[in-house]
Formats: structure tokens, sequence, C-alpha cells
């Protein structure tokens, strides 16, 4: 049997007996063979000494079951750490951060407390996924639509607090933003309702975000200062209808002038649905699917362009994609609303485009109406027509495109079983772009990590409309040799990319320290002030140790570790 650190077996003992009176004996897991099912399926450090795993597992079915979790823990001093659904691949999963900790697995909590037509919002417990809560808006037959995520078996509260992406009408914000409410669990067992739902009686609280008083939802996000049971989170009518268009511009320099028009039209409102950024001639755009990239790197003379070191020659890009009508960069543009209104939308974005000299302007498959026939849902996932995700329908897409894609670049005896994403935030302007491609081309040769013809090709990520997200893909072996290799590239990507001024929104929980010590101002005042809230919230240091980097007082060596990596 695995201990926590610092725990002494017979207080391990007492603490699993009493979660059990809690939960039942059914919900609490021990043996070895069990506690595996929460491993990181795509952790780096398999089967290696600091491989992060769980020393046993309790599923609570409540709120009350959770506070009573919370104070066994707190009695023996055992760490806990908590997840929504543990379906966060690439980014620790279910696994604990502190190694040795009990995992609070909330799933059994899946239950959607309502779904409001008329004012367009859902409360739900964290265990609700969002194929959960889209099918059960479908059954009802309420016309209603959901910000989506990808892939969509993950929790609608876990996404919403990691600050995962919407792809759908709220272009710009991540799914936080449209939370509203909360009740958490704080790690000694006391019970915090936010907002409105702190006064009695109160039916509003999935309505009115602030209530009064100083607002503080936000510090439960990516922390571990407590244990969201329940959240609010506001939905929108029904779309009307769907339309997307793609423009391409033919010359490497207009890539400033691209970005620069999508702001306008994205930040005025007018585009209001996820733009995809290509460069046709280096690469097909994430969602293209993996016969758009076979195809495309079955274009010998094009290959021969892209097969350099550094970045390719535009000038022979340019011809090329002359030559092949291709454009040289591209930005798929998205609306949603009634049908009329984004016909014109569409039409003042073309023209703003149109000013770029040589750019041309396509409607990007057929207009889609709602609610959806059998024969335009067929159609979804396929060349030439919207993604599921983008029309706020769930999916696995990304999945299965993913699983091709690392099939593709393994090696043999290296065979890829998962990814990390460097994901740093960088300026939404193509200077910016254009830089990162550069500065991350070198570190990664830098460390010999293969790089990818077409890397140059690679345009950051459209999730937040002021800010671009420069995903760089790592993969998972089970090749000790390899991940450490891999592990050890990803850090030197932290230390560039800082000293570039970009840092990540987001990491694989094993980087948590490495990347909250880069957001170093005025001597780590930021970090500082987490602590500061993390030892009055949690005297006993009990939850989600090293959590975005903020450890307990107890644990003052990792602590310590943080400012000195």
């Amino acid at each position: 049997m695995r201990l926590p650190t610092g725990v002494s077996e017979a207080d391990f003992k007492r603490a699993i007996d009493e979660f059990a009176q809690v939960v039942g004996k059914e919900w609490v897991f021990i043996d070895p063979e069990d506690t595996l099912l929460y491993r990181d399926s795509y952790s780096p450090l398999w089967d290696q000494p600091d491989e992060r795993q769980a020393s046993a597992a309790v599923a609570p079915d409540s709120t009350e079951q959770v506070q009573e979790i919370m104070r066994i823990c707190n009695k023996y001093k055992v760490p806990i750490f908590a997840f929504s659904t543990g379906k966060n691949l690439g980014y620790g999963g279910s696994a604990p951060i502190y190694n040795g900790s009990v995992v609070l697995d909330l799933k059994r909590m899946n239950r959607i407390i309502e779904i409001n037509e008329e004012k367009h919002y859902a409360i739900v417990e964290p265990g609700v996924t969002i194929f959960d809560l889209y099918h059960a808006i479908q059954e009802k037959g309420y016309r209603l639509s959901m910000e989506m995520m990808d892939p969509a078996w993950g929790s609608v509260i876990g996404n919403a607090l990691d600050h995962g992406c919407a792809h759908t009408t709220t272009y710009g914000r991540d799914r936080f933003h449209d939370h509203c409410g909360m009740d958490i669990v704080l790690p000694t067992g006391e019970l915090v309702s936010t907002g409105m739902g702190a006064l009695p009686n109160a039916t509003n609280s999935a309505e009115f975000h602030y209530g009064f008083g100083p607002y503080l939802d936000g510090i439960f996000t990516q922390s571990n200062f407590g244990v969201v049971t329940r959240m609010g989170m506001q939905l929108r009518p029904e779309h009307e209808a769907y339309r997307a268009g793609i423009i391409y511009v033919p010359k490497f320099e207009d890539l400033h002038r691209l970005i620069e028009i999508e702001s306008h039209c994205t930040n005025s409102g007018i585009a209001n649905g996820m733009t995809h950024f290509g460069s046709p001639v280096q690469g097909p755009m994430l969602g293209e699917g993996m016969g758009a990239m076979k195809a495309f790197m079955g274009r010998s003379e094009l290959m021969k362009i892209l097969h350099t070191q550094g970045r390719p020659d535009s000038k022979k890009l340019e011809i090329y994609a002359k030559k092949e009508k291709m454009g040289f960069w591209s930005a798929l543009i998205k609306f949603h609303g009634p049908k009329d209104v984004i016909a014109a939308q569409w039409d003042y974005c073309r023209q703003k485009f149109l000013d770029i000299p040589g750019a041309w302007a396509e409607d990007y498959g057929p207009v889609v109406t709602f609610p959806l026939s059998k024969e335009q849902e067929a159609q979804l996932n396929t060349p030439g027509h919207a993604e599921k995700v983008h029309l706020g329908i769930p999916s696995m897409n990304r999945f299965d495109f993913q699983a091709q894609f690392n099939e593709m670049r393994s090696k043999p005896g290296e065979v890829s079983t998962g990814h990390l994403f460097f994901a740093p935030v960088i300026p939404k302007d193509a200077q910016s772009v254009l830089k990162c491609q550069d500065v991350f081309y070198k570190a990664m040769t830098d460390m010999h990590i293969h790089v990818q013809p077409g890397h140059f090709g690679r345009m950051p990520m459209g999730w937040f409309n002021r800010s671009f997200i420069y995903l760089v893909p790592l993969n998972v072996t089970r090749v000790p040799s390899v991940n450490k290799k891999e592990v050890e590239a990803y850090k030197h990507l932290i230390k560039v990319a800082a000293e570039n001024g970009w840092g990540e929104y987001r990491t694989h929980a094993i980087f948590n320290d490495e990347v909250m010590n880069v957001y170093s101002e005025h001597d780590h005042a930021l970090l500082n002030l987490h602590e500061t809230i993390k030892d009055a919230l949690d005297p006993n240091g009990i939850l989600a140790a090293g959590k975005s980097g903020i450890w307990p007082k107890h644990l003052a060596a990792q602590r310590a570790r943080v400012r000195s990596l």
C-alpha cells in the first residue's frame, strides 16, 4: 500500500475507514489495480520513480460528503487532490500533483440541477460533462445553445475552472466567463456560496455574477483554494444560422494586414466565431483532417521548398502558391446569428479583407440553419463543411485527428502514446507570430527535437480574440529516454518563451512550478499573494499541493524550489 508522504500507516488506515463511513466502502479505492486507473495516461514520467500516482481514491456523491472528507483529511493531515472527471489529457489527467495524495473523484456528482430555457442558464455539478448537458438540452427540446470545447467528454465545471476555450458565439473568452455563481467547499470543510448565492432564498444566482462585496470567484480557477461542487453556466438562445468564409492572401508580408483586419472584425463583434488562421502553402489548418495532411505532404515540389534548415524561402513559396492558387496565408471567419444578419456581417468582413491587394474570398461550406436536419448533421466533420464543435455540438473528433497525427509522427520503437502541448500566450500581431516561429524553431533544434516540415506555417490558435496561443507539440511515448528529452525540451521552451515576454496560460501538471516561476515580476509578488491566500484558507495544506506552483507552508522546500528554478 502506497502511503501519502508524512502520514503514518495507522493514521492513513483511520482516514480510509472514516472515508468509507461517509461515502460507503464501495466508493473508497485502495487496491493498486484500482488506484492505477487514476494514472495520467499521457504522463511523460510513465513507470519512472517520480511519476505522479495516487495512494487511494474516494468518490463522494454530494457536497455534504465532500465537506466531511475535507474534515477527515484535516484531522489526519492527509493530502488530497480533487478533479471533476479527470479528462484533461495532456495536462495531467486525474493524477495528483503531489505524489501519493488521495484523489477526490467527483464524477458521481453528475446532477444537472436546473436548465432554464426562458432565462438561458443551467446549474450543474462537477461530474456533468459537455455531452451530458448537451443531451439533456436536446432531450427536453429546449432551443438553447451552449459553448463548446473539444473533446467534449470533459466536465463543464472542470473545463471552465481551467480556462478552457469556447469555439462558438463567445469568441475571445474562456468558458469561465460563462459561469455565474458557485458553491465551494473550502479545505477546512466550510461551504461558501458566491455572488447572489450568498443571499438566503435568492433565486437569481445564475443570472447576476457579483452579489455584494469583493468578487472572489476567480481565485478558485486553476487554484488549490477550494473544491467547486456546483456552478451556474449561462447559455444562449439557439442560433438561427451559421456560416463561414475563408480569406486568402498571396504574399508573405500580407500577414500583417490579414491579422489587423481580422482583429477589427472580431473586436467589433461583427465576426463572432473562433477564427482559424493558416498558411495553405505550408500546411493544412487544424481540423482539416488527415486526408488534407496526406495530400499536402504528397506535393513533392512543395516538400522540396519546405525541407530546409530554418524558414523556407518566402519568394519560392509565393510563386508556388500563385501557380497552385493556394494563397500564402488564410483566415477562416465564422458567424452565428439570424441568417440575413450573418450574411451582411460576412459581406462587411469580406469587403474589408479584399482591400489587401490580390486577396480573394470564398464561402466555406453551406449556410447551416437550426434546428439541424439529419442530412445537415451527417455532413458535419467532413471536408468542406463545418465541424460539430463550431456549431455547439459535442464531438470527439479532435482525438481521432490527434491519434492519426501521432501515428504519422511515430518512429520505430517510439510509438506515440500521447502528447504535450507547450502553449504560450503571444501578442496578436504578425511580428509576434513570425518571431515566435523563429524562436521556437531554434529552441527545438537546439534541444535536438525533430521539427516537422511546415513548422513555419503552423499558425497560432485564435481561441482568444485579443491574443494568440502558439502550440508547440511534443510526443509522449513509453520510452524513458525519449520522454526525458521531451521533458527537458518543454522546460527549455518555458524559459525561452519567458525571455521573450511570453508565458503559458495552462500547462501539464509536472511543469506547474516551472511556469509559475517565470511569472516573477516584483520578486514573485503574485506567487507570494497566492501562498498568503493558500495558508489562510488551507492552514493544514491538505488540498492539491503544488497546483499552479502554489505550495502550502509545511512544504517549505517545494516553495523554495519554485523561486530557484
